[in-house]
């Protein structure tokens, strides 16, 4: 799962994107009320997950925030990014916490520190922003989400200022892997959550070195972050498929294949075998004079 945003279609137009051009992950409004509560409580737990602090710790120090500097954080979902931002920009500097779900901006909003923090609703494919509007953009897990993932770039390096740092973090779930389980379990439960997006979706984390640099960006670093999750309950806070409490309706795979895979789960869980592993990638770049 990822943080939620909005795309376009991309079809010469900045027409917003519909339903169709979107993960159901990037529809949280359209969720059944229980289902956005739990979405929006998940979003939170992963924040606090030490290994997405790892993740967000390479990240940050890709983008390189400054005191003064005015940023974007595009799918911002519960703000704590934005509001970790603004506390490095300082009260001189800005943070545009920015997410395409009302529902996510209200918990946001909710969880408002004081800080130099203003939230609006956009599409990451289609932002509101005139040109050089920030000095930088984080967007995180966001990508994986959208048919055309190089609209939501483009118009990120077009809101950046020239010398200003575009930082994208998204999911490689293609080296989603496990060990203590029996492979066949392993290897449909893999298939089953790679099978959520298309062939271009479920490698994005690879990619965003190769699209920013296609892009025109300089100064470009990629740094992979291997997650290492070594309980059930760990793993469970960031993996959907480790997750009981996710509704079995919500699984592609036959019923016995999950009920098989969670009592799997458990066994290993129980015997301290159980291992877990993600990449995640955090890449920036900086964008050239005009």
């Amino acid at each position: 799962m990822g943080r939620a945003a909005g795309a376009a279609a991309d079809n010469g137009s900045m027409e917003p994107a519909t339903q169709v051009d979107r993960t159901p992950f990037a529809n949280l409004d359209s969720s059944p009320p229980e289902m956005l509560a739990m979405l929006i409580a998940a979003l939170e737990a992963m924040g606090n997950h030490p290994q997405i602090r790892r993740v967000r710790a390479a990240a940050h120090a890709a983008l390189r925030p400054a005191p003064g500097q005015r940023l974007l954080d595009a799918g911002c979902g519960g703000g704590d990014v934005a509001r970790e931002l603004a506390a490095a920009v300082g009260p001189a500097g800005e943070v545009v916490a920015l997410d395409y779900s009302a529902a996510t901006l209200a918990a946001a909003r909710n969880r408002h520190d004081g800080s130099s923090v203003s939230y609006v609703t956009g599409d990451v494919s289609a932002l509101e922003h005139p040109d050089d509007s920030f000095d930088g953009v984080w967007c995180e897990r966001v990508l994986q989400h959208l048919a055309f993932p190089d609209v939501a770039i483009g118009e990120l390096v077009r809101v950046t200022r020239p010398g200003g740092r575009v930082c994208l973090v998204d999911t490689d779930w293609r080296s989603l892997a496990f060990d203590g389980m029996p492979d066949h379990l392993s290897a449909a439960v893999t298939a089953e959550m790679v099978g959520r997006f298309d062939a271009e979706q479920g490698m994005i984390g690879r990619s965003l070195r190769r699209r920013l640099v296609t892009a025109g960006l300089t100064e470009v670093t990629a740094t992979p972050v291997t997650c290492l999750f070594d309980t059930p309950e760990s793993a469970a806070v960031v993996l959907p498929m480790v997750n009981p409490l996710v509704p079995p309706d919500a699984w592609s795979t036959a019923a016995e294949v999950r009920q098989d895979w969670f009592t799997a789960v458990e066994s290993a869980g129980a015997r301290g075998v159980f291992l877990a592993v993600l990449t995640i990638w955090a890449v920036a770049g900086t964008v050239p004079p005009g």
